[in-house]
């Protein structure tokens, strides 16, 4: 049976949810109790965004955080409840850096965790999902990863990035040897001042 590269999203879905219904967890997030009105805030909202544990993105911010921390899916269920509640799909770029120290992924060479890299949405949204303008719906178009840039090439920059240094250090090797031409003459001049004195 041929495999498609899409196929590994499925299974990456079917795998958390079996995980999931193993351990006995709902495959819907309960809703966290109202927030207290706060009077000095009249335009505060109560409302509570329904997470979905079935999706790719909370599977995948789950199986993240797992790897991250060595614990098993069930210990990592309420973070990943209160990620995609808060930030959604966008969330998992900046847990993708929190796990990593706060440093910014460069995802020209890191495989992004949400689309593996393929820099397409792994779902395969129809254009009225995304929202995309009515004259692009027949053009075939690919919709992008909404999490990175989708410009993982390691490979092409790689190749431009070694240029790029060769370049650097072909100028540090020229200004060194500009600079120790500079140094000799202060320095015969400095020794030819002791010499005189």
């Amino acid at each position: 049976m041929p495999t498609t590269v899409f196929d590994q999203f499925t299974r990456r879905t079917a795998d958390v949810t079996a995980q999931l219904t193993v351990l006995g967890i709902p495959l819907t997030a309960p809703t966290p109790p109202p927030a207290a009105p706060d009077p000095a805030d009249p335009w505060a909202s109560s409302y509570t965004v329904p997470v979905d544990r079935s999706t790719l993105a909370w599977c995948t911010a789950v199986q993240m955080l797992a790897d991250h921390h060595h614990t098993g899916i069930d210990r990592q269920v309420p973070a990943a409840d209160a990620l995609l509640r808060e930030l959604g799909i966008r969330g998992l770029a900046a847990l993708h850096s929190n796990l990593h120290h706060g440093v910014p992924i460069d995802y020209r060479f890191t495989p992004c965790p949400y689309c593996s890299g393929i820099s397409e949405d792994p779902t395969r949204p129809t254009c009225g999902e995304v929202g995309c303008a009515p004259w692009l719906e027949f053009a075939g178009h690919d919709h992008p990863c909404p999490v990175c840039p989708g410009d993982y090439q390691p490979q092409w920059f790689a190749e431009e990035q070694m240029t790029e240094l060769e370049e650097l250090l072909a100028d540090a090797i020229e200004e060194r040897e500009e600079h120790a031409s500079l140094r000799y003459r202060i320095r015969a001049r400095l020794y030819r001042r002791t010499v005189r004195s």
